[in-house]
């Protein structure tokens, strides 16, 4: 496996992932070669007519600036992987240093994370549907427990560092799943259908209708998807239905309305140790630990073309949300097993949270001259509430079925609450035709709380302590791009960042911890220097390295005296930096000039240094690495194409890692912590296109059979190892009428 990892390592030179279809010369259009400063609707496919998966955003988007940033855009309808498992390593295959966790295999659950930063649902990204939140809460909880089913989505936009600019935290960036809306369907009806079936019992069935006429364009699907999964006691499905409708009230202004509706339930097979991992990794000692989401994300949006120059748009959104679990949540060490004295199981635990969240976003991007030289002017406001309802620790049934019933009282009551504003305003100065700096700032106000019971003394209510944060505080940025040529360019931008103090900082037992009055948010800043491009029509590339400073990290010491305590407090900084760069190559159209058939070669590559700082609070982890921060992270492969045929073969490759900031080597007897051993994964997909309207597509997952992890959960929905699968296969048949 090494050898093919090298193999893969030395023909990761880049090219432009297009395909000749029957009776077509060039697949390789002007608006994919470089990005040009234009207008485009929020809902447009950017390059809909490439069969590029991955390419390079505009400088503008609808009323967003991109200039100067780090960003990647991934075309759904073109990754060659398992889009209907959201398989993260194949759909972001091309965007390097992204860390996924692969301890859901059914795609219910996204982790994904960069720079040295916890993948742990994604918190780490500010991620949105359409342009607006979906996580649990973006500010005290950004966990995504929702996503979207990536047959339904036209494209993921990813910014790092800069992004914080427009959308606030988090260091990681932003990461936005665009929904089919019917905008890029060319009649008044069409339908689409993709049924899959693949090991483990995986069945999926994706229906959707779609139509434009001259006022209204319109989208609706329901997704359904269940299996066994590739461990014991892993059983899933999920139902989603999405439906969106646009009437055009003029041609410059639109109203449109949509809502998702998402039900996921899941069996948690919970956590092993090494030698049980080592011994059978699909093996699972729990099975009666359930997983239960249901999330509905309304959302109304208004678009006004002002005038040739300005465009504004606003959104009002919701996230309504509910979170239940259940289960059997002790060490695998400690065995779910029939209690002699009752006869029965031991009572599960069972945790509720509900999620209430409202918010609205308005922007507008004007054009304006300065001499000869056009700019670009991009501001708005953002208002937003929210409000969650933990329930947690309840007593819960002995059986083992999905059962939230509790008896008694649930020991900790709580209501968390978040309120933010915020204003920012971008521009793009060009300060020549090939030269443009690109300045910004934002200002926040932002205010959490927390109220409620936090367990029980002598039968007696312990309430939380009087807990309220409110501040403010300024992010400012610049970048910058200079156009080396019509198609090639460097960029750079330095920006500050912020992570808001979670909702678990504000939960503290107050018999034992202590929250300190002078808690600040984590701070920072991202820096980026790069240069990307692409040469005619057969390599395109984007070669940069970063900075990523995390201040004010909160933790907990522990305080000497009579008696100690815990105080959660900020406890120190840490510094990634690295390099991120991908290339990719088609030899064929660079050395014969044929379009008629391709044979792709591309990789991404991620390298990570992430230390602690020297100065932190917590002795045991000064100098050391940064927790689930590989340092390097590889992904490469081939694809060969002819008429409608379309084969790849892609590796992945992530190096070794730490599971908690102490670096402990030697694994836990429960699994908890110790070193997470590096893995290379290889997948095979092909995909056979019988017309515009008619395709198959199969594949392997993990084709050798790896046996690998990625994660060791501390908890839910752990403990212990969480395997990811073995040797998996798909094949799947769509249509469109």
């Amino acid at each position: 496996m090494k050898n093919a990892f090298l193999f893969f390592a030395l023909v990761s030179v880049s090219s432009f992932t297009g395909f000749a279809q029957p009776n077509q010369q060039k697949v390789f259009h002007d608006d994919s070669t470089k990005p040009v400063h234009k207008f485009l609707p929020d809902i447009t496919v950017v390059g809909r007519f490439s069969k590029s998966d991955y390419q390079q955003l505009p400088e503008v988007v609808g009323t967003s600036i991109y200039a100067g940033k780090k960003n990647a855009l991934i075309v759904l309808d073109n990754v060659q992987g398992n889009v209907v498992t959201n398989t993260m390593r194949q759909v972001l295959a091309k965007i390097p240093g992204i860390h996924v966790w692969e301890s859901d295999p059914s795609g219910i659950q996204i982790g994904i994370a960069a720079r040295g930063l916890s993948p742990n649902r994604s918190w780490e990204f500010n991620v949105r549907q359409n342009g607006y939140d979906i996580a649990a809460d973006p500010f005290g909880y950004p966990e995504a427990y929702y996503n979207p089913q990536l047959q339904a989505v036209q494209r993921i936009e990813i910014v790092r560092g800069q992004g914080s600019l427009q959308y606030g935290p988090q260091f990681g960036g932003l990461v936005n799943y665009i929904l089919r809306n019917g905008s890029e369907i060319n009649k008044k009806f069409e339908f689409e259908t993709q049924q899959t079936v693949g090991s483990n019992a995986l069945f999926n069935s994706y229906n959707a209708i779609g139509g434009k006429t001259d006022k209204v364009h319109y989208y609706a699907f329901f997704d359904h998807r269940n299996g066994d999964g590739w461990r014991q006691n892993s059983r899933y499905y999920t139902n989603a239905g999405f439906g969106t409708i646009t009437y055009y009230i003029t041609p410059e202004f639109s109203l449109s309305a949509e809502i998702m509706r998402s039900h996921i339930r899941s069996q948690q097979a919970g956590g092993l140790t090494d030698a049980q991992t080592q011994l059978d990794a699909q093996q699972s000692f729990r099975s009666r630990n359930w997983f239960d989401i249901t999330w509905t994300t309304p959302a109304l949006i208004a678009n006004y073309q002002i005038n040739k120059n300005t465009k504004w748009n606003t959104k009002l959104f919701a996230t309504i949300g509910d979170r239940n679990s259940v289960g059997y949540l002790q060490a695998v060490t400690t065995r779910d097993s029939i209690n002699p004295a009752t006869m029965e199981y031991n009572n599960r635990t069972v945790q509720i949270d509900e999620y209430r969240n409202y918010g609205l976003e308005s922007r507008i991007m004007t054009d304006f001259h300065v001499g000869n030289m056009e700019n670009t002017l991009s501001g708005g406001i953002r208002l937003y509430t929210g409000t969650t309802h933990r329930r947690a620790d309840g007593r819960g049934t002995t059986g083992s079925n999905y059962d939230v019933t509790v008896m008694g009282n649930y020991p900790r009551d709580i209501d968390f609450d978040s309120r933010n504003a915020a204003v920012f305003i971008e521009n793009i100065f060009r300060l020549s035709e090939k030269f443009l700096i690109v300045p910004g700032v934002r200002y926040e106000w932002l205010e959490g709380a927390a109220t409620g019971i936090n367990g029980y003394t002598g039968g007696q209510p312990v309430y939380l302590q009087n807990i309220s944060r409110s501040r403010s505080f300024l992010l400012a940025g610049i970048g910058a791009e200079y156009h080396v040529n019509s198609s090639t360019e460097f960029y750079g931008n330095i920006t500050q960042a912020y992570r808001p103090i979670q909702f678990a900082n504000l939960q503290a037992p107050p018999t034992t911890d202590v929250v300190d009055q002078d808690l600040e948010d984590a701070k920072g800043y991202n820096i980026d220097f790069g240069y990307r491009g692409k040469a005619k029509d057969f390599l395109s590339f984007d070669v940069s390295v970063y900075y990523l400073q995390y201040n004010n990290r909160i933790g907990t010491v522990t305080v000497a005296g009579a008696p100690s305590y815990r105080l959660i407090t900020n406890v120190g900084s840490s510094t990634s930096k690295g390099i991120e760069s991908y290339v990719e190559f088609n030899p064929v159209r660079a050395f014969t000039g044929s379009t008629k058939a391709d044979l792709i070669v591309f990789g991404s590559y991620g390298y990570t240094h992430a230390r602690y700082s020297d100065d932190h609070k917590d002795a045991a982890t000064k100098g050391k690495k940064v927790e689930n921060a590989p340092e390097h992270i590889f992904r490469g492969g081939m694809t060969a194409g002819y008429k409608g045929i379309l084969l790849t073969a892609q590796l992945s490759y992530v190096a070794e890692t730490y599971s908690d900031a102490n670096n402990t080597i030697t694994p836990t007897s429960n699994g908890n912590n110790g070193l997470i051993p590096s893995y290379i994964v290889t997948d095979l997909t092909a995909t056979y296109k019988f017309s515009k309207g008619l395709n198959v597509k199969g594949g392997i997952n993990n084709l050798f059979d790896e046996r690998y992890f990625s994660r060791r959960a501390g908890g839910y929905p752990g403990p212990g190892i969480l395997p990811g699968d073995g040797r998996t296969f798909f094949i799947s048949v769509g249509a469109k009428l």
